[in-house]
């Protein structure tokens, strides 16, 4: 395997050729992240990465990739492949690369501009890189290293259209290559907004996804954001979600999961404010020999705050899935009210699940819980349906799917959750319960 110097050091003539193309405003972030980058490397040891435990980061880390560039496609392909709406304001990007042709006209209310753009205000420059630190992990400083592109959303004070920002971020599927989207969003005092970060595409043959957001929830604000991670076997998909919260702000995640052959979420919430709250959902579903990695962590730094972190999977094959949740209350932040929970259907005798949450509690005056299951469905259950002239497979099917739709039922954009609805129900297995 590559050592550390040499994982960087063969990105260096793709770097140096990305600098000449880039706009000067983000020189010296992209420089101080490629030192980082070359320092540290990717996480590919196992010894002393916990973060990474359950999840080897090698078969991502030693294939050499390529910048992806733009080839051609049409929008029927695009909209195939991700949620989409007329009533949306729909942002495309084509292997990381912003596309104003398929894309839909900026909204006056809100202002959606894309990173590769000559000029920002100084406070965005600012903002970029003000959550996500990546001193200690090598995905994320190899993306801010070549961010090059991506979408930069910036909600004013006070704006509550209940526009609904749809980012797109397809992968052709182009083998051997990676792409490293961005996304940054910044939400004004009592504003609210909805985006949605589709992760979609693929190919037969090996690519990367290697994408970084940051989130800051303003005072007094709402942030309803969706992910979803719809790829192929072949894909190998990372990605990162920072998160700050300010006074009396409420950030509602809700996260989907279906397809990569490696696919890892690492998701950091700061609750940097007191009344303020998050909702962390999500469903992952993983067949075949895939494996999904999520890593959540909440941070709670004031008193008053409330977290909600819920997680479910659906796991059949020979396939793995990977579940890493910390809540952290810190002593300042009295009268925390935090739960925590991971459940894992297994429909597979050779899938498995390596589910860990944790609560670390320095205050004592707090409400908080955390617990995690995995098994099949019992024969009560099954029998129920049964008894009601219900024949087994569709009964079975029925179990499932009502076990993921605790998850689908929240999401609030009547479209999207349309669309998730058709997208997992036509990707559960035909499984029969038997006892």
């Amino acid at each position: 395997m590559q050592d550390t110097i040499t994982i960087a050091d063969q990105y260096q003539e793709d770097f140096q050729d990305l600098c000449a193309t880039l706009p000067e405003w983000s020189s010296e972030f992209r420089n101080e992240a490629m030192l980082i980058f070359k320092q540290i490397g990717l996480p590919v040891h196992r010894k002393g990465n916990e973060k990474w435990k359950y999840t080897s980061a090698r078969p991502i880390a030693e294939p050499q990739y390529s910048l992806a560039t733009f080839e051609e496609v049409d929008l029927d392909t695009i909209k195939k492949a991700a949620p989409w709406h007329d009533s949306w304001l729909n942002v495309v990007f084509v292997n990381g690369q912003y596309q104003g042709t398929f894309s839909s006209d900026t909204s006056p209310a809100i202002q959606v501009s894309n990173i590769a753009s000559d000029d920002f205000p100084q406070d965005i420059v600012e903002s970029i890189g003000g959550i996500m630190d990546y001193s200690d992990d090598g995905f994320a400083a190899w993306n801010s290293a070549f961010m090059s592109d991506g979408s930069i959303i910036s909600v004013p004070d006070g704006e509550n259209s209940g526009l609904v920002i749809n980012l797109i971020f397809f992968n052709q599927g182009v083998p051997g290559t990676v792409n490293h989207p961005r996304v940054l969003v910044t939400s004004g005092k009592k504003s609210s907004v909805n985006v949605i970060e589709n992760y979609v595409g693929g190919g037969e043959d090996n690519t990367l996804t290697n994408s970084v957001s940051e989130i800051y929830v303003g005072e007094g604000s709402t942030v309803n954001h969706y992910r979803l991670m719809s790829e192929t076997d072949h894909t190998y998909d990372v990605g990162y979600g920072r998160v700050k919260i300010g006074t009396g702000g409420r950030f509602n995640s809700r996260a989907f999961f279906r397809g990569s052959g490696i696919g890892r979420y690492d998701l950091n919430v700061l609750v940097d404010g007191e009344n303020a709250s998050c909702d962390l959902q999500g469903l992952y579903f993983t067949s075949g020999n895939q494996h999904m990695d999520n890593f959540i962590n909440i941070d709670h730094l004031k008193p008053h705050c409330q977290s909600n972190l819920f997680y479910k999977g659906i796991l059949d094959g020979k396939s793995r899935a990977v579940f890493g949740g910390t809540v952290l209350v810190r002593k300042e932040a009295q009268k925390t009210d935090s739960i925590q929970s991971d459940k894992n259907l297994i429909l597979s005798p050779d899938a498995e699940v390596d589910s860990k949450p944790a609560l670390f509690i320095y205050a004592d005056d707090v409400k908080c819980a955390h617990g995690a299951t995995a098994g099949n469905i019992d024969a009560d259950t099954v029998f129920y349906m049964r008894s009601r002239g219900v024949d087994l497979e569709t009964a079975s099917r029925l179990i499932i799917y009502g076990f993921a739709g605790e998850v689908i039922d929240k999401v609030e954009i009547e479209e999207l959750r349309a669309y998730l609805e058709e997208a997992f129900l036509t990707s559960l297995p035909s499984h029969r319960f038997e006892f």
